[in-house]
């Protein structure tokens, strides 16, 4: 059974190491990059928390000791159910079965002002490119004369008040208490505003109350301005326009208000429902196909549970990888007792600042906040890193980090064109 994989994310990661060495199996996995990225943590790439090698792991890496297995870096173009085959930047792959995990992408809901100038943060990259710009903007606050310019490039917004919202505030924050001060002593940080801007009525909606309101005055307790109920209308790179008119001077727009799935070409547009996804079956297969699957963001698969579709996270996609694994290796052996997909509900968290986390648990139902939270957090992270190597470079980076206070990694990498003598 040739099986091709498409995205080496949470999801399609899993998927193939379910698949690795299996006998009957010939595994495809395709993504755009060479390297696994775990997403849970672009927001201390790009606030200098940790380097992105850190949670970063080759694809190859992965499967050095596979037989079955084989990678290859392109862009998906097309699939052509049809024809059982999809067409990729490098050429066409015939398939048995395809598996799209291609996972999601930021929505800027069609505003392409947004899109323009609000940075986003999905890819590793994004993050590398946030970080250069929230150092450059000190930099550059250093040499403005005119106040009102200065205070643009010392405010910033982060838009979203879901986990990477809430957990890249607080780390500015933390950033402009302990480190950007003895950075930039010219500087008066208590000029610098952190915003939060949340369209509903509480941040972490999709948390507890507790954890929300929790969040909320953590958040706070850091000197972020938390505005609920604030929809954001435009943002021409230096004015953020609100929906009540209000508006907000700033030269750095972080972007976490919502996700699309990344469909291909050649998927049935009547398939497609709210926030780009496709719809499966308790199979995960997409509906109206024999050998289509969709893991992950990508799915939506409606259950008696979960009536409008399940969370997009990380155990969601993964719980997804291992059930279909399960069931291609009895399809293969020729059985028919293949399993539902049933999400199991191990907890939610967030991480705020320093000693500052909120976590739901829903079987027992509890609720943990504060330190505990944190260790918790911080736990659970570093078990789910690929490679031992990470998991020890990024303890290690926490562990100095909480010590000192500090981070050495406040890089600006520019590219320098070459003088013709």
């Amino acid at each position: 059974m040739k099986v091709i994989i498409v995205g080496g994310g949470f999801g399609g990661l899993k998927l193939a190491r379910k698949l690795n060495n299996k006998t009957g199996f010939e595994v495809l996995l395709i993504d755009k990059f060479n390297y696994h990225q775990f997403q849970p943590l672009f927001y201390q790439v790009a606030t200098a928390g940790l380097d992105a090698s850190n949670i970063s792991f080759p694809l190859r890496k992965a499967f050095q000791k596979s037989k079955n297995v084989r990678i290859r870096i392109t862009d998906l173009k097309q699939i052509v159910p049809a024809e059982n085959k999809i067409i990729t930047g490098i050429g066409e792959e015939k398939y048995d079965v395809l598996v799209l995990a291609t996972g999601a992408d930021t929505n800027f809901f069609g505003n392409q002002q947004l899109e323009e100038y609000a940075f986003p943060m999905k890819s590793t990259v994004e993050a590398l490119q946030l970080r250069y710009k929230l150092v450059q903007n000190f930099e550059d606050a250093l040499a403005t004369k005119n106040e009102e310019e200065l205070q643009r490039l010392m405010n910033i917004v982060v838009v979203g008040g879901g986990p990477t919202g809430v957990e890249i505030s607080g780390a500015l924050a933390e950033m402009r208490r302990y480190v950007l001060p003895k950075d930039y002593p010219e500087l008066d940080f208590s000029k610098m505003n952190i915003f939060l801007l949340e369209g509903t009525q509480k941040t972490l909606g999709h948390m507890s109350e507790k954890s929300s309101m929790q969040s909320k005055k953590y958040l706070e307790k850091l000197g972020v301005k938390v505005m609920t109920g604030a929809q954001v209308k435009d943002y021409d790179g230096k004015n953020v326009l609100l929906g009540d008119g209000q508006s907000i001077t700033s030269a750095t727009v972080v972007w976490a208000a919502g996700v699309k799935g990344n469909i291909p070409d050649g998927v049935d547009k009547s398939l497609i429902v709210r926030g780009n996804r496709i719809k499966v079956d308790r199979l995960n297969k997409v509906l109206g196909s024999q050998n289509v699957y969709a893991i992950g963001d990508l799915a939506y698969m409606e259950t008696p549970a979960y009536p409008n579709g399940h969370p997009q996270v990380a155990t969601t996609a993964i719980q997804q990888a291992k059930t279909l694994g399960e069931n291609l290796l009895k399809i293969q052996r020729g059985r028919t007792d293949l399993k539902e997909y049933e999400y199991k509900d191990k907890g939610t968290m967030a991480t705020v600042g320093r000693n500052l986390a909120v976590c739901d648990i829903p079987k027992p139902k509890l609720h943990f906040g504060g330190w505990f939270a944190w260790i918790i957090w911080m736990s659970l992270h570093l078990m789910l890193i690929l490679g031992v190597k990470n998991r020890f470079f990024v303890f290690v980076n926490w562990l100095y980090n909480y010590i000192t206070y500090d981070q050495s990694l406040r890089l600006i990498f520019k590219e320098f064109k070459k003088t013709k003598k």
